[in-house]
């Protein structure tokens, strides 16, 4: 976690490569934060992006002596996703669900390109989340009364009924929530296949119906979602490979950022990610990634992925780009070169 008062020291491993000299690439070659003393990350452990502290990784190329982090937990600490999941005691994928609250979007923050939240935001949203005694402890609508909740707010919702109830159904949901059958079973569809694929990431083993099995979730309710896990667990595969070019286009300066892809599941069966390029340079205004055929160009930033299967046509700031589904991020980048 990034304590509170650091934030403004935080470091993530472009800038330790820049500091060096290097570029990214070869700094993650010569990885010289594997040495015998170097600073730990204080960024949680199996995180996607390391973050260093800058007043720790400075004295370390000093020779100076290391000062340790403060222990003590302080309500200002920044905690990153896996963190906030383990503070309220739920799984880094519920926890993705749950920042959609309105007031931890409020809270949230950015350090080194990775959103975090202050601990007190936390532990206030754990105060007051919904739960199935909520109306008896809040005085609140009794549980069967079909609140009308607002889109936004159902996944944090239906996370809450599927933790009490792996076998609750949709039309349960819809009874409990007031919200339309076709809402309900999408928000149930995507939550059961993030755990499917989590339980399958825990035991590598299982299909997609023996996870869904052990989870609880009746075998005649989890067809679709069985299926969408097949395609999360492939997103996941690729995830590196879309953060390795993200990279390389930052490095060209074509995004200001070096945020991760947007990665989508059109029809709950395939993987498509967008790069949206905001650099004065960018040679398009978005990049799109799709499992079928590689990357192509996109002629808009706000709506770079397309609705439907069909693959767009060239043309019309369309085009697509050789070298396979995966080549090089490097490749990628001189593909787009003018």
């Amino acid at each position: 976690m990034i304590r509170a008062g650091r934030q403004h020291l935080v470091r993530t491993l472009a800038d330790l490569a820049a500091q060096r000299g290097v570029g990214i690439d070869r700094y993650n070659r010569l990885k010289p934060y594997e040495a015998e003393g170097f600073p730990a990350p204080v960024s949680s452990k199996d995180s996607r992006t390391r973050l260093y502290d800058g007043e720790q990784v400075d004295a370390y190329l000093l020779g100076k002596s290391v000062s340790p982090l403060p222990e003590a937990d302080d309500d200002g600490d920044l905690l990153d996703r896996r963190e906030c999941a383990a503070l309220i005691g739920v799984s880094p994928r519920s926890w993705d669900v749950y920042k959609n609250d309105p007031a931890l979007t409020e809270a949230k923050v950015e350090a080194g390109g990775v959103e975090h939240w202050p601990r007190h935001a936390v532990k206030a949203f754990q105060k007051s989340r919904p739960g199935r005694d909520a109306s008896a402890t809040r005085g609140g609508r009794p549980t069967r009364t079909g609140d009308q909740v607002p889109r936004d707010q159902v996944p944090a919702r239906v996370t809450e009924l599927l933790d009490a109830d792996p076998t609750i159904s949709a039309a349960t949901v819809t009874e409990r929530l007031g919200v339309h059958r076709d809402t309900a079973q999408q928000a149930l569809t995507r939550l059961r296949a993030d755990r499917i694929a989590d339980h399958i990431g825990a035991h590598r083993t299982l299909t997609p119906a023996e996870a869904a099995a052990q989870l609880g979730y009746p075998a005649g309710q989890v067809r679709r979602a069985t299926a969408r896990a097949e395609t999360v667990l492939r997103a996941r595969h690729a995830a590196p490979y879309l953060d390795g070019v993200a990279t390389a286009l930052h490095r060209a300066g074509w995004t200001t950022t070096e945020a991760a892809p947007d990665v989508q599941f059109p029809g709950d069966d395939r993987v498509v990610a967008a790069l949206v390029l905001d650099g004065d340079q960018a040679p398009a205004p978005a990049l799109v990634w799709d499992e079928r055929y590689g990357w192509r160009t996109a002629a808009s930033r706000r709506h770079p992925i397309t609705k439907g299967a069909a693959l767009p046509s060239e043309g019309g700031g369309v085009r697509y780009l050789t070298g396979g589904i995966t080549p090089p991020p490097d490749d990628v980048v001189a593909a787009l070169t003018p």
